[in-house]
């Protein structure tokens, strides 16, 4: 059995615990918005058309920041078509998806669902096919509180109070080819700071959030950043990563340690971005909005026949069922978040609902967790105050796509009344017994330890079998004279919560 030792110091802190890193996405692509949040036939239907069965598991999942309306879909949008009343809405081509938008769901119908969410709004703009004058119409229509054409029009269609929307993306993965209206780093670079300029003119203390590579395998990787920073820098806060991961060719020991490669990707923007700082001599520091991250399988998508000729109304489309092995990766990936707090201020899981989503519904059916809702929601609900800086004593392995890899991962959060320590074994095979110093903590009972693992690393939840893999307590947990000790299955993801006699 490996053995593993991890030592918590209370004042190895890294930051704070940044709740925005607990955020998500909402793209009309597929059915992630029509028969997943919205479905007015259903039978939990609200008055608005909200499926509130889905209201409910998106508040136990934890989602504190939404990003909308997309993602690829953004770079086709009108934001006008989306408001209004829904009878004159017109329907539209999606091209980025290869299919049919209807509007009825919009910018003011998504802020009502919000609030039965308690989540924050981040709103994509279009200046891939539109630009400046239409993201200042949005911003106007969205914030301006009254007395204006379009804040007036807003009050006009129902919605009295502005949504007063903190965070803007300045458009979507514009390096990617597959993006309609994509750019040259030079070009983007160049729109983005006069959007964004143009933004803060109206609102100073809006947070805006730049483009960056769409993956750290894009040819441009890092070039990209630093282009686009040279011009940008002076008016944006962040820059956005994108980063999915998958099972390559049967090998589960490299996806297990997706995570190195996730801390890869943002110690090269970090250093990018510093890079274009110190050339400014500015005090200022670029943070990362990591704001679409997930398990994805698509190759298998691509290869589907999800892709036709068809134009239709919310087709089935990315609908990853996710294993357990799945559910470890994108436990390990929150944690890697957790680790950088730093700099990694806001980060979005894409996507919520159906479209490679912690939660899936069936249209006039049921609504269920997969495998990764579980990491996501208790990782949400434990962790607090601050991210402490483990120090991580346990074997490695090698693997055939991210080097070498410690067979165990770890990150802890503390406050002054609890704590919470969160792992991982990537072993095949093996269970692992792990020790951890917590005496610098000052806590000393075991409130809660739970496990998720499953003899099959591919095991799964589906319509037929919703509660399939459901995580379990973890009897092996100890905690005696300040040394908590347990045990971890083998491919597996462990949440323990400590508290005070």
């Amino acid at each position: 059995m490996p053995r593993a030792h991890i030592e918590l110091d209370r004042r190895a802190v890294i930051g704070p615990v940044r709740r925005r890193t607990f955020g998500s996405f909402v793209e009309h692509l597929g059915r992630c918005v029509y028969t997943g949040l919205y479905e007015p036939d259903h039978p939990t239907a609200n008055p608005d058309g909200f499926r509130m069965d889905v209201v409910e598991l998106v508040r136990e999942l934890g989602s504190t920041t939404v990003r909308y309306p997309g993602g690829n879909f953004v770079s086709g949008f009108r934001w006008e078509d989306s408001v209004g009343p829904r009878a004159s809405r017109p329907v539209r081509r999606d091209l980025s998806w290869h299919s049919l938008e209807s509007n009825q769901v919009g910018l003011d119908e998504f802020a009502k669902w919000l609030k039965l969410t308690d989540s924050e709004l981040m709103l994509a703009v279009n200046v891939a096919t539109r630009g400046i004058l239409p993201a200042l119409d949005l911003l106007e229509y969205a914030n301006h509180p009254s007395g204006t054409a379009l804040s007036d029009l807003r009050i006009a269609n129902g919605t009295p109070e502005p949504h007063d929307v903190r965070m803007w993306c300045l458009g979507n993965e514009m390096d990617g080819p597959w993006q309609t209206g994509f750019m040259t780093a030079e070009d983007y670079g160049k729109l983005a700071a006069r959007t964004a300029a143009a933004m803060k003119a109206a609102d100073k203390d809006l947070e805006l959030v730049v483009c960056g590579s769409s993956g750290s395998g894009m040819p441009t990787f890092g070039d990209w950043e630093r282009t686009v920073l040279e011009h940008s820098y002076d008016h944006v806060d962040y820059v956005s990563c994108h980063a999915y991961y998958q099972v390559h060719d049967g090998d589960l020991g490299s996806f297990l340690a997706s995570a190195t490669d996730m801390d890869y990707f943002i110690d090269t923007v970090l250093a990018t971005a510093d890079h274009v700082g110190h050339k400014k001599r500015s005090s200022k520091k670029i943070n990362i909005s990591f704001d679409e991250w997930n398990v994805w399988y698509l190759k298998e998508h691509q290869e589907s026949e999800e892709v036709n000729e068809e134009w239709r109304h919310a087709p089935r489309q990315l609908e990853d069922q996710y294993t357990v092995a799945d559910a470890v990766v994108v436990g390990n990936l929150l944690m890697t978040l957790l680790k950088r707090s730093d700099r990694v201020t806001s980060a979005s899981l894409a996507q919520l609902v159906n479209v490679i989503a912690p939660i899936m519904t069936e249209p006039g059916g049921p609504a269920w967790r997969q495998t990764t809702f579980y990491p996501f929601s208790i990782t949400s609900r434990l962790a607090s105050g601050e991210v402490i800086r483990p120090v991580i004593d346990a074997p490695a392995y090698l693997t055939a796509r991210h080097g070498e890899a410690s067979v165990i991962d770890a990150v802890a959060t503390a406050d002054e009344d609890r704590a919470a320590v969160f792992l991982v074994n990537r072993d095949l095979s093996e269970p692992a017994r792990v020790t951890i110093d917590v005496r610098s903590l000052a806590l000393s009972r075991i409130v809660e330890a739970v496990t998720l693992a499953d003899s099959d690393p591919y095991a799964r939840n589906t319509l037929a079998q919703q509660l399939r893999v459901t995580p379990a307590a973890n009897t092996s947990a100890a905690l005696a004279d300040g040394v908590l000790s347990i045990e971890l299955p083998p491919v597996s993801w462990t949440a323990i919560s400590l508290g005070r006699g």
